[in-house]
């Protein structure tokens, strides 16, 4: 990885082009918050990097990275899901690394040198601009520990020969050592590195080079004098020509044993690469019962997510068929039920208000004479107060929960006479919670279809008609379609499910719509079964409201929003 790369290499190869671009456009989606810059453009593909595993293009503002790093299909990679990134977090902690260049390798050193203390001190940049990434961004740290330990010592170990020299030694102590200061690695970690190097230079000059790494860390982003100062002290301290090209390996020795700093740099990759899998590993599996209730409730929740999704963008499922279509404009009666369902719910999302008391040694407050007197005779004793005889009490208001309401309202031809009534309750519920913050309501029909009759978040101008002619109850849509949109099982909200309903369903549709009310019941959503009357086939676990007077709808269901409003 490096801010200034070597020349080009050939280009991408292996998997399909297509693939790599989709992937580079969602990595480059997600690196402005990480390099704090706007402008990069990220291309991931095998054989990218200009010959290192990644490298930052500063003229172009580019980020490169081998797509050799990445382990899984691109086609599969979301870079966007944090979860995602755990399956290549090598790949994700080198173009974290480039990312750190993009914001603080601010200095540039000449073009075409290959002096040995331009080597040295972009080596010591390495370490720098993380040390500054992890200040500016800790959860950084688990990334780039994992690119250390699978990219950067690797191409180390790789490039060590035997026997030990002063050349190997210095760049384990830049790559390595010193991201022990910069807060990347631990000191358990270096330890086989910190002896080799000092058997390999000696302790004296082990110590002069960690005050040189230390004054790199210390160093401004833009500060070019200090970084070539810094260089060329390291190669003075190693016996290193500055201004001659740096020491490179010998590739006639590349077959023979590792040198005991390079052997010690594999041990250190290994246990950097130990504790990074730890960090990255999936959480314990769950008990079989547990890990079944899971599996159920990511199934619901995907099948919620999709009804919500076939109801309120497209507006039908079922067979053919639907609602009149017609509106019309409010009446007077709803406008001012609105208002005053508006006032209620603001009143009760208020909240309550807490009180604490609290005890001082001074004012303000109330002064209670017995821990005064105590205060008084302990200074007299000559120890130190520890009584607090002033006593104040005080008070804030703690806001209730955001409120989710979701109404479902049976269309088959039974429940024609509610059907006023309940378009009337879905406007004035809409308008009513408009002007409270994060609260959501929406209605639905079910018959033959569900279809939406107010939408999340909308605010509705007109009430909306429909009728009921169905001769089948889509039941379980309705519900999974709301729950789906309002996050009726979601729990940290205050959520209520209405169902207008006689419950006499068709095939399944009752059994099946009762487990989704179970669960629902079950995440603390209060459902509330209005009924026409006692022989409706009613569910376990809802509140159930009679209503032989279909026109007492509306009411009966703001008083039920406003009561759970109120007790959440």
């Amino acid at each position: 990885m490096s801010a200034s790369p070597p020349a080009p290499t050939p280009g991408p190869r292996g998997r399909p082009a297509a693939a790599w671009l989709a992937f580079s456009t969602k990595m480059t989606a997600q690196v402005p918050a990480i390099a704090g810059r706007g402008d990069l453009t990220v291309t991931v593909a095998p054989g990218a990097g200009r010959g290192a595993p990644a490298c930052f293009l500063p003229a172009s503002a580019e980020i490169e990275v081998n797509g050799d790093h990445l382990g899984v299909d691109p086609a599969t990679a979301d870079p966007a899901s944090p979860a995602d990134r755990e399956r290549y977090p090598a790949l994700w902690g080198a173009t974290v690394h480039e990312c750190a260049h993009a914001a603080h390798s601010r200095w540039r050193a000449p073009m075409g040198t290959d002096a040995a203390w331009s080597a040295a001190a972009l080596s010591l940049e390495e370490s720098r601009i993380e040390g500054r990434q992890v200040r500016r961004r800790p959860a950084d740290r688990a990334w780039l520990r994992a690119s250390t330990a699978q990219i950067v010592i690797g191409d180390f170990t790789a490039a060590a020969t035997p026997p030990a020299s002063a050349a190997e030694a210095g760049s384990a102590a830049a790559l390595i050592l010193a991201r022990e200061d910069a807060g990347i690695l631990e000191a358990a970690e270096t330890g086989p590195v910190t002896r080799a190097v000092a058997a390999a230079i000696g302790q004296h000059k082990l110590g002069q080079l960690r005050r040189v790494w230390r004054g790199a860390h210390a160093t401004a982003d833009d500060d070019v004098k200090a970084m070539v100062r810094l260089g060329r002290r390291w190669c003075r301290i190693l016996g290193i020509a500055p201004d001659q090209p740096a020491p490179k390996a010998d590739p006639a020795q590349a077959g023979g044993p590792p040198s005991p700093v390079a052997q010690a740099a594999r041990e250190a990759a290994a246990a950097v690469a130990a504790a990074s899998a730890d960090e990255f590993a999936p959480p314990p599996a769950f008990p079989p019962g547990q890990a079944q209730a899971r599996e159920a409730e990511q199934h619901a929740r995907r099948h919620a997510d999709d009804a919500a999704a076939r109801v309120f963008t497209t507006g039908l499922t079922g067979r053919p068929g639907g609602t009149s279509g017609l509106t019309r404009e409010p009446t007077e009666d709803e406008q001012a039920a609105a208002r005053r369902l508006a006032r209620a719910l603001r009143e009760a999302s208020a909240g309550g208000r807490t009180q604490t008391t609290i005890t001082s040694p001074t004012p303000p407050g109330r002064l209670r004479m017995r821990h005064a007197m105590a205060a008084d005779a302990q200074r007299a004793a000559g120890a130190l107060p520890t009584a607090k005889p002033f006593t104040r009490t005080q008070r804030r208001r703690v806001p209730a929960p955001p409120l989710a309401v979701g109404i479902a309202c049976d269309v088959s031809g039974s429940m024609s006479s509610f059907t006023g009534p309940v378009a009337s309750t879905a406007w004035i519920l809409a308008r009513a919670t408009a002007s409270l913050p994060a609260t959501r309501t929406a209605t639905v029909t079910y018959g033959q279809q569900v279809r939406p009759v107010t939408y999340p978040g909308a605010t509705p101008a007109r009430v909306s008609e429909f009728t009921a002619t169905g001769k089948y109850e889509d039941f379980t849509t309705a519900i999974s379609a709301l729950d789906g949109a309002l996050n009726l099982a979601a729990p940290g909200t205050s959520r209520i499910l209405v169902i207008v309903s006689d419950g006499k369903y068709k095939g399944t549709q009752h059994a099946d719509g009762q487990k989704l009310i179970t669960r629902l019941a079950a995440s603390g959503c209060q459902v509330i079964w209005i009924a026409p009357d006692g022989t409706a086939n009613t569910m376990t676990g809802t509140r159930v409201v009679i209503l032989a007077d279909p026109a007492a709808t509306s009411a009966a269901i703001a008083r039920a929003v406003t009561a759970h409003a109120r007790t959440a």
